[in-house]
């Protein structure tokens, strides 16, 4: 190969890969990317912590259940540095290491995961609900449960496009972690995960600075992890301060910062940022399909009706279930949902929620 195709990925067998697509490098290295059924009585769309739980549950209860990815399962949760909240952890787990122990606790009860699969469509035919691919096939089931969650935002200062992957990182990147040690590491946000970030860069990083544009870290965060950020020496935060611009030569060299209040600029030497500014829900393919709210987020249960009443389309004599979307045998887990806690427990909590629903639907129907 000339090595201006990459990545160049080689197989256990001797076999090389050049420029891979995901669904061929998902296949080469041992993982389902084809159902092995046409009819299931339960698909996942997603395989973060809500998409986990519900394909855990399901499998466990009987219900023949397939999950589906479009990337590797984990999520956004996959990509945290530690988690130290959740509950049966009283020392932390690492997001990858939760995940994964979930992933493999699904397969053990039965349930199919597919990875590297696109989802494009949801249609409703009689009482089967068909979920399609973006390669024009499909697959049936008598209920859905949407887990997509969210996507991270990106950071539109000038500058930070062209450095993302060489100093601008979106999400922990832990792969990252090492080439920060005795560097100036700086993080955008103020929720959890950014939280959750610091702590895990501070252990190598020379200086770890938290870039919040709120009063304070109290409004977005666990006060676990303020009274922890606050007690590391090397862990600052400077509110009401955004990024107003990204600058390197090939890698992150310096940050403009901007303070909101006063509108005074400042040039700081920066080598590396990390950015956890909110997140935009996975689900504008359900356009037209599921009610959603205003940013995207899909509605289920109390939230879709109005005065009491059920939406328009609802068909059925009896209201929706609790997280049961606008059609019905569809329903909704995790950050994807409008109003959702936003945290793996309850994420996890609602995808098992979600399958007892499932049951109700299918005994009814």
């Amino acid at each position: 190969a000339d090595g201006q195709r990459l990545p160049l990925v080689i197989t256990p067998d001797g076999t090389p890969l050049i420029e891979p697509d995901a669904p061929e490098l998902a296949s080469h290295v041992g993982l389902a990317t084809t159902p092995e059924a046409e009819f299931y009585d339960l698909v996942v769309i997603g395989g973060g912590p809500a998409g986990l739980g519900a394909a855990v549950y399901g499998a466990s209860e009987g219900l023949r259940t397939v999950l589906v990815e479009r990337s590797a399962t984990g999520g956004q949760a996959g990509q945290s540095s530690r988690i130290e909240n959740y509950l049966g952890f009283p020392d932390g787990v690492s997001g990858g290491q939760l995940t994964d122990r979930a992933r493999r606790q699904a397969a053990k009860f039965g349930a199919e995961i597919l990875t590297a699969r696109e989802v494009t469509g949801l249609e409703v035919n009689g009482a089967a609900r068909v979920v399609r691919f973006s390669d024009g096939s499909a697959v049936a089931a008598h209920s859905v449960i949407l887990a997509t969650g969210v996507s991270y935002r990106q950071l539109l200062a000038p500058g930070c496009d062209a450095l993302t992957g060489c100093g601008v990182y979106y999400g922990s990147a832990l792969t990252e972690a090492a080439s920060c040690q005795g560097q100036d590491v700086y993080i955008v946000g103020g929720a959890n995960s950014a939280g959750q970030a610091a702590m895990y860069l501070a252990r190598g990083a020379k200086s770890v600075t938290l870039l919040v544009r709120g009063e304070s870290l109290a409004a977005s965060m666990s006060h676990y992890l303020v009274q922890q950020i606050e007690e590391a020496p090397n862990i600052s935060v400077r509110a009401r301060t955004v990024v107003e611009a990204a600058h390197g030569e090939g890698h992150l060299e310096q940050l403009t910062l901007r303070d909101v209040d006063s509108g005074a600029s400042e040039l700081v030497d920066a080598q590396w940022m990390f950015v956890f500014i909110g997140a935009a829900p996975l689900t504008d393919w359900l356009d037209g399909t599921v009610l959603r709210d205003g940013r995207g987020f899909i509605l289920a249960g109390p939230d879709l009706t109005t005065d009491g009443r059920p939406p328009a389309q609802w068909e059925l004599d009896r209201p929706p279930y609790h997280l049961e979307t606008s059609i019905p045998g569809v329903f909704v887990a995790g950050d994807a949902r409008a109003e959702s806690a936003k945290r793996v427990a309850s994420a996890v909590g609602e995808g098992a929620m979600a399958v007892m629903l499932v049951h109700r639907y299918l005994e009814q129907s």
